[in-house]
């Protein structure tokens, strides 16, 4: 793996360009990692109720970190995740590069992935590390929390409590539903795989470059992945993505219900975190386009509108059964038409 990305590079370089964050005194900072650590604790019960799914017993409970450690470990599962990526791109090489080739890709390579990570390290308030081959656990990263609650101007506590309820969403959707995770990185595995070219397929890929890369500036579609695939990749990204976009939906629809009755000024912080949303400059915009993260709002929207709607018809506990099994998962034309899930599952 490291003769083509170096990701103990990648971290250190991670680690030396992500900004430290809010400046706050020792006293602050042990202070709201101690209180973000007892409101991740408080979301177990009101999440549970309100989704219908409890984690079990044995889940391991939410971390509380900084940016340096969030790169370290997103470093660590993008390397497992990228395996068998990397296996086909080494089994399509006709000659392998001579040692030192390889450890100056290897270094270019996870400069630019440390480079990535410590931008993607200042905009994650938390998040399910699905840690392919290793241990999964929900990270919530407390200098960003600290940053968003003083650039939107909300009340810490209330603030610091609505991200945990979306998140804490996230944990059970992943330990209470145990076949989740494996599908996920499995079906994500297979289309990085299936999105290296062969050899005799680049001159065809350069000519999808020049008609594609238009879109990933505008943000329609899925970021630079989207330049690179063909059109029965894009498909299969658009089913992840639906998947992507329920829990994502789902998680909103959890932590805004459980909110008028635990977080007091929870319409304040959704308008101002909506906004907020809107409100990047345009370098920020142009990179969300790039890697995909423009889809990635738009994944909140649909996933919302899809669980509302099918609630709507058949309840919480009529959409529960959308973690049956992959077979019950939203389709990519289904996560858009709430109607059409519940009659395939419903009947």
């Amino acid at each position: 793996m490291t003769q083509y990305v170096d990701w103990s590079f990648a971290k250190t370089t991670g680690a030396r360009l992500a900004p430290a964050g809010p400046d706050v005194s020792h006293a602050e900072a042990q202070q709201a990692v101690g209180q973000i650590r007892e409101l991740a604790a408080q979301a177990v019960e009101p999440v549970a109720e309100t989704s219908r799914l409890r984690a079990p017993g044995d889940a391991p409970a939410p971390l509380v970190v900084d940016r340096p450690t969030w790169i370290s470990v997103n470093a660590d599962s993008m390397a497992a995740l990228l395996d068998p990526v990397v296996e086909r791109l080494a089994a399509s090489q006709k000659k392998a590069p001579g040692a030192t080739a390889q450890r100056i890709g290897g270094k270019v390579t996870g400069a630019e992935a440390g480079g990535m990570l410590a931008y993607l390290s200042t905009k994650v308030l938390g998040q399910y590390d699905l840690a392919p081959g290793g241990t999964p656990a929900l990270l919530l990263v407390a200098p960003n929390l600290v940053h968003t609650e003083r650039e939107l101007d909300v009340d810490p506590r209330d603030f610091r409590y609505w991200v945990c309820l979306h998140e804490e969403t996230h944990r059970v959707q992943f330990t209470a539903v145990p076949w989740l995770r494996e599908h996920l990185v499995s079906e994500a595995q297979s289309l990085g795989a299936d999105l290296v070219p062969d050899p005799d397929a680049l001159t065809e890929r350069m000519r999808q470059v020049a008609t594609q890369l238009p879109k990933a500036f505008s943000g329609e579609g899925q970021g630079l992945a989207d330049v690179f695939a063909t059109p029965e990749q894009r498909a299969k990204m658009a089913e992840l993505t639906a998947v992507m976009s329920l829990l994502e939906g789902h998680a909103d629809v959890v932590m805004d219900d459980v909110g008028p009755a635990h977080v007091p000024s929870v319409a304040t912080i959704r308008a101002r975190f909506d906004q907020r949303r809107k409100g990047a400059g345009a370098a920020d915009r142009l990179l969300r386009r790039l890697l995909g993260l423009e889809a990635k709002m738009r994944q909140y929207r649909d996933g919302a509108a899809f669980v509302r709607g099918v609630q709507e018809r058949v309840g919480v506990d009529g959409f529960n059964h959308v973690w049956t099994s992959p077979e019950t998962l939203p389709t990519a034309r289904e996560i858009t038409d709430p109607a059409a899930w519940v009659g395939r599952i419903h009947g």
